[in-house]
């Protein structure tokens, strides 16, 4: 029972020590030192440099520092090369006077106030080592090739253990492989030697890594030989060579060469790295595999080294004891090793190293040093750097093995208690202490801290707090209690959310409570949104010298500062103006090969970063080809081989293989072939006669890489012609000749020189024989004398002076060809109906068409036609019927009319004789529509309506059908009335409408063949009897009755008031107005002004007059009604009105007329006196302008100029003498100013003939007496001629 409630204390009181561990001690109050820094146990210095021991501590008041060497006191003043930093323990040891070597010796630090003593560990101080290689002679060897070798290192002992590695005379490291590597003790072993092993310069290097020194041992010479040579040059190294003469060598199996024997065992200590190696030799070379007999190797701590020959476990465990086997094996046969693993393990924590403790007065607490090792590891405690056993007595302290248990502590037990655990492979010192405290409660963490954190990620609020007895920890948020989940109170006080959202932000307070005091401090959580990269850089490949941009958008909270950084291939961006970095993108201008790699942005805020790689590609055209070279080479054929040049990261689709012929073509390099990427051969078929160079081109998608420099020159022998020409063919030109005519060969397909042209032809179906002549520098032919269109055979062979060319194919060909010397027999015409008609003949017999026949044309024409209404003929038609045809269709004739036909046979030479002239009439057909349809006479309930016959009546007239129907306000057609009218009448008066009605009319003919289209035309019925009065209505003539009235205008600053009345029932009125006078039929200007009755006319122009009038039109468009024209006179823009008679500029100019009118006086006066008249010539040129207008002779004065219009002639027109213009004269025809030709005509109808004949008599007289009127500017133009 006792028992019992001792382990139950114990377990109290452990539980209090552990929470008592969780605090800090502010440094403002009293506690025993603590070593905060010292040098490792084994400190391995440079003995180039001063030696510096570390050793700092903290505590209340500030400890002071004593040093021991090798287990005495080290007495620092004594020692003018060692000093100790101010506020430390530090001890500095300058070098400069004595050896650092002086100085190696075991040191041990301690730090002591008056609250307890704390100590370091032994500071086992050696200087590093890096001894050179011991001189030795290193003698050549000799190996015979198959056998094994081992080339040893033995570098000198350096502390710490030098890094050897073997490397050549240009420090390059020599390539290892599963046949030849490295062994853990530096030893190079080759599983067999090969030929290329032989080389002078293996060397060894050492690097000690503390002093950064490196040590080469002396080269080593190889030379691996087979047996023979071995033989032969035994004499030469015999004296002073190491030989190996071994049998000649065999396949083998396995056998180790390291470790030796078929077992081994190997002591690892826990932590550390266990490496084991095996390698074996053989023929072939063997391959290492490992197992572990025991059990499984672990595979996250494993690793496989030097082609497996290593086997590498990392933080070794005591579950890595046991036995591992390597295996070698070739074919031949195998070999195993087995390695017993042992694992120690130097002293450790089990949990932790003893932690110091803070008790209130009165308290219980423990201290516990738990520790384990292989073997087993024995523990001692001290007492500020004393045996506790030889440490004064202390009731409250019972100190258990591992343990030390304090019960009611009082003020005056604060220590520092050290435990010391050690085996064979080492030892744990760690300081602890003991405070005794009694201190209110206090919360270390800043006032008011903001604590800011991302959503959805783990968010912690810190409470670090001190007191003793140890304080209680409360959180609140909002006066609530925060316990339980989602929040976890931790033991040193902070609260923890596992997923911060947006509400957790807020306010919160943390309250430390003991016996002693309350204290609370208030902290701020900010929940903040993520860093996301939303549009990420995406993979680019770029040609070389474009630009690229690799967008990085992000999106984060607005209330955090965002910076965008980019890596390249995980390292800075090249310090480069061509990169240009924005906050959302990177561009690279100019891009070159060195731009290729990963990219990398990286935006960070306060809390958190996003980022995202895109790769760059960088291509380019490849590089050309190089090393040309030809092989194989025969006559006809030769091998292409090539080495691609650099693809710029874009693989080589295809290879173009291209060929200049010197010989024939210089200068001018032709595609021969293409071959595959994957390629760099080709076979190259090649023609006879040629001076070859070839180069190749590379193409990748950016496209052909430059031309390869060209090969050397390849020239085939010549050889007969492999070919003959091509399209051969015969024809005539002339109806007694064949022309044979060919594609001729090219220099390249000669074959060689003296190329010419064996041509050879014969009559087909004609019992005779190859008629044969040579041509050369031609491709063509003629043969005379030959018969009208006969048919040959034809053939043309090459033939060149080493031979002729193959057999030629036979071509086929006709003579010249002649005009058709018959014409189609039995010729005539069936009416198919009103417009067509079919036309039969029988063809004309091959031999009489003398050539190939094309076809057959005919001729037709309209004689008359048979109504006496329609006398005219039309001119002759052609119609052209491809090929051997017998009849063809005529369409589009005119019904009711009288043709006539014949048919002519043409082939390529022209047409042949007329065929005799047969004539077909044309039945009745459907009339025209009537040319005109006039309403007159309305009134209130009648209309007249007059109409002319149509003008194509196609036939007998039989009668006309009228129809007729109303159309209301909305453009919507009533019931339609039709009325039968007879052939002779062209009138009709219709009864009973109503007034003030619009009716629509619709007339159309009629003959046996039925009705022809109509011809319409709308009318209005006038409103009532009183208002006939108001309108001037002729009734012999009558036209529509106008629906406007009272039209008057209105001239205003704002433009023209244009109002009327208006009565009818159209819809669509409108008014129109034009330039009164104006030259040409000007278009009429429209406005639409429907439903209103006046209307503001703007823009016109000051100073014309504009016709005016109101239209109603149909629904169709059709102007139905207007009113009367009215005159608009707009006057011109007033100006400020000037006595112009008063102005001083006027008058100078009245003056300076005056003068010059008496100067033109005195130069004609003088003219007349001279005396004499004008040569012809001079009056031609002077009459050359049709304008220019001389001077009347007799008075000095100008012509008269008329300012009639009407008069004017045209531009280069021409006058009768009488200077008047017969309007009649239009009608004359051009003919009258030629000899009988046509005149001729610009594009757009104006006439461009040249006057010749009698034209030209009369245009001399009429030019002489022609009286137009001269403008004043002519006048001065003639006038200057006089001058």
């Amino acid at each position: 029972m006792m028992e019992r409630r001792r382990m139950d204390t114990a377990l109290l009181v452990l539980l209090m020590g552990h929470l008592a561990t969780a605090l800090e001690v502010p440094l403002d109050l009293p506690q025993p030192p603590t070593i905060t820094h010292q040098s490792p146990k084994d400190y391995i210095i440079d003995p180039r440099e001063n030696i510096i021991i570390h050793c700092e501590a903290k505590g209340k008041p500030h400890p002071s520092f004593s040093w021991t060497r090798n287990g005495t006191h080290f007495d620092i003043d004594q020692d003018a090369n060692v000093i100790m930093r101010p506020h430390s323990g530090t001890l500095v040891v300058d070098i400069s006077r004595e050896k650092a070597d002086h100085y190696e010796a075991v040191y041990q630090c301690t730090a002591r106030n008056k609250h307890g003593t704390a100590v370091s560990h032994n500071i086992v101080v050696r200087q590093s080592r890096s001894p050179l290689w011991s001189k030795e002679k290193v003698k050549p060897i000799v190996v015979q090739e198959g056998v094994s070798l081992v080339l040893p290192c033995r570098p000198p002992a350096g502390l710490p253990p030098p890094i050897i590695f073997w490397m050549d005379n240009n420090f390059q490291r020599l390539p290892q492989s599963s046949r030849v590597s490295q062994s853990l003790n530096g030893d190079l072993y080759f599983s067999n030697v090969l030929r290329e092993d032989s080389r002078n310069d293996y060397i060894c290097y050492a690097r000690f890594p503390h002093t950064q020194t490196i040590q080469q041992k002396q080269p080593i010479t190889v030379k691996v030989l087979n047996l023979d040579a071995i033989n032969d040059t035994m004499a030469a190294f015999y004296n002073d060579t190491d030989l190996f003469s071994e049998d000649p060598v065999d396949e083998r199996r396995p056998t180790f060469l390291i470790p030796s024997g078929s077992s081994s065992s190997k002591v690892v200590l826990r932590g550390q790295v266990l490496e084991m190696e095996c390698i074996a030799e053989g023929l072939p070379t063997p391959e290492i595999s490992w197992t572990k007999m025991s059990g499984d190797l672990p595979a996250q701590r494993t690793s496989f080294l030097l082609y497996q020959k290593m086997l590498r476990i990392e933080k070794v465990s005591e579950s890595d004891a046991g036995d591992y086997r390597c295996t070698a094996r070739n074919r031949i046969g195998s070999v195993h090793h087995t390695i017993r693993v042992t694992v120690k393990a130097a002293p450790y924590w089990i949990s932790g190293a003893p932690r110091n403790l803070v008790l209130a007065p009165g308290e219980n607490g423990v201290l516990t040093c738990r520790a384990s090792g292989t073997p087993k590891p024995s523990i001692t405690w001290a007492m500020n750097g004393i045996p506790i056993e030889n440490s004064p007595k202390d009731l409250s302290r019972k100190v258990e093995d591992d343990t030390i248990i304090f019960t009611d502590i009082q003020t005056g037990s604060s220590a520092v208690y050290q435990c010391n655990v050690s085996n064979d492979y080492g030892y744990l010192l760690s300081n602890a202490f003991v405070n005794v405290l009694s201190e209110p409660p206090r919360v270390l963490t800043p006032a008011n801290k903001v604590y800011q954190v991302i959503k959805n990620h783990r968010a912690l609020i810190d409470c670090t707090f001190f007191g003793s007895p140890i304080p209680k920890i409360t959180w609140f948020k909002d006066a609530s209690a925060l316990d339980g989940d989602p929040y976890i109170l931790h033991d040193n006080g902070t609260l923890e959310f596992h997923t911060a959202q947006t509400p957790n932000g807020g306010k919160y307070t943390c309250v430390a409570r003991n016996f002693l005091s309350i204290y609370e401090n208030h902290v701020y959580l900010e929940v903040k949104e993520p860093t996301r990269i939303v549009k990420q850089p995406e993979y680019e490949v770029v040609q070389r010298g474009r630009s690229v941009v690799f967008e990085c958008k992000v999106k984060h909270d607005p209330s955090l500062t965002l910076t965008a950084t980019w890596l390249k291939d995980d390292g800075e961006l090249p310090d480069d103006e061509r990169l240009v970095v924005d906050s959302d993108s990177l561009t690279i201008t100019d891009v070159t090969e060195n731009d290729a790699g990963m990219y990398t942005c990286i935006m960070n805020t306060s809390l958190d970063q996003d980022s995202a790689s895109a790769e760059l590609t960088v291509v380019e055209r490849p590089d050309p080809p190089t090393d040309l070279e030809l092989t194989d080479q025969k006559k006809r054929s030769v091998q292409l081989t090539w080495t691609p040049g650099d693809e710029h990261n874009s693989p080589i689709q295809k290879f173009l293989i291209q060929y200049e012929d010197a010989l024939h073509h210089r200068g001018h390099w032709h595609n021969l072939t293409e071959v595959p990427g994957t390629r760099t051969t080709a076979h190259l078929k090649l023609s006879p006669y040629v001076h070859y160079t070839f180069r190749v081109l590379a193409l990748n998608t950016v496209g052909f890489s430059r031309p390869s420099f060209p090969s050397r020159m390849y020239k085939t022998e010549a050889a007969a012609p492999d070919e003959n020409p091509t399209d051969v063919h015969g024809f005539g030109t002339e109806h007694d000749n064949l022309v044979i005519s060919w594609k001729p060969l090219t220099a390249f397909q000669s074959n060689g020189p003296g190329l010419c042209y064996r041509v050879m032809w014969r009559q087909k179906s004609v019992e005779s024989d190859w008629t044969t002549v040579t041509v050369a520098n031609n491709s063509r032919f003629v043969v005379s004398g030959t018969p009208t269109f006969a048919p040959y055979e034809l053939k043309v062979q090459a033939v060149n002076d080493h031979g002729v060319g193959p057999k030629p194919a036979v071509a086929h060909g006709y003579s010249g060809e002649d005009l058709p010397v018959a014409a189609p027999e039995n010729v005539q015409a069936v009416v198919l109906n009103s417009t067509l008609a079919e036309v039969h003949w029988d063809p004309v017999a091959h031999k009489l068409i003398r050539g190939y026949l094309k076809g057959y044309k005919v001729y037709y024409w309209k004689e008359r036609s048979l109504h006496k209404h329609n006398p005219h003929h039309m001119e002759k038609l052609i119609l052209t019927f491809s090929g051997n045809h017998s009849h063809g269709r005529l369409p589009g004739l005119h019904p009711f009319s009288l043709y006539s036909f014949n048919v002519r046979v043409y082939n390529g030479k022209g047409e042949g004789p007329v065929s005799r002239t047969q004539q077909f009439e044309t039945p009745e057909g459907v009339p025209g529509a009537p040319p005109s349809l006039i309403v007159t006479n309305s009134n209130l309930d009648t209309l007249t309506l007059k109409w002319s016959p149509p003008h194509d009546r196609n036939g007998h007239i039989t009668g006309y059908t009228l129809k007729y129907q109303p159309v209301n306000n909305s453009n919507e057609l009533g019931p339609v009335e039709e009325l039968a009218l007879l052939a002779n009448e062209t009138s009709v008066t219709l009864p009973n409408l109503k007034y003030s009605t619009r009716y629509k009319f619709y007339l159309n003919a009629k003959t046996v063949r039925g009705a022809g289209p109509a011809i319409s035309q709308e009318a209005v019925t006038i409103v009532d009897e009183a208002l006939m009065s108001q309108f001037d209505v002729d009734v012999g003539e009558a036209r529509p009755v106008s629906p406007f009235g009272n039209v008057s205008s209105l001239l205003r600053d704002d433009g023209a008031h244009i109002s009327w009345e208006y009565w009818g029932p159209e819809r669509n009125v409108f008014v129109e107005y034009t330039v009164e006078n104006s030259e040409g039929e000007e278009e009429w200007q429209k406005e639409l002004v429907n439903g209103s009755q006046k209307v503001v006319l703007k823009g016109l122009k000051g100073g014309l007059s504009y016709r005016v009038r109101l239209v109603a039109r149909g629904h169709h468009d059709q102007p139905l009604h207007h009113s009367e024209e009215l005159l608009v006179t707009v006057p011109a823009v007033a100006s400020r009105q000037v006595d112009i008679a008063t102005q001083g500029w006027f008058i100078g100019l009245m003056c300076a007329i005056a003068l010059l009118i008496l100067i033109l006086l005195i130069i004609c006066f003088i003219q007349r006196n001279k005396g004499g008249k004008y040569p012809v010539k001079e009056k031609e040129d002077a009459h050359t302008d049709p304008e220019f207008q001389p001077m009347k002779e007799e008075d000095c004065t100008f012509g008269e100029y008329s300012d009639n219009e009407d008069h004017k002639p045209l531009k280069g027109s021409r006058t009768p003498s009488n200077g008047t213009v017969k309007r009649d004269d239009s009608d004359d025809s051009l003919v009258d100013y030629g000899e009988g030709g046509d005149g001729q005509f610009n594009e757009d109808g104006s006439f461009i003939g040249q006057y010749s004949g009698k034209s030209g008599s009369r245009d001399t007289a009429e030019g002489h007496e022609s009286s137009g009127a001269p403008s004043p500017i002519n006048a001065m133009n003639s006038l200057n001629s006089f001058v």
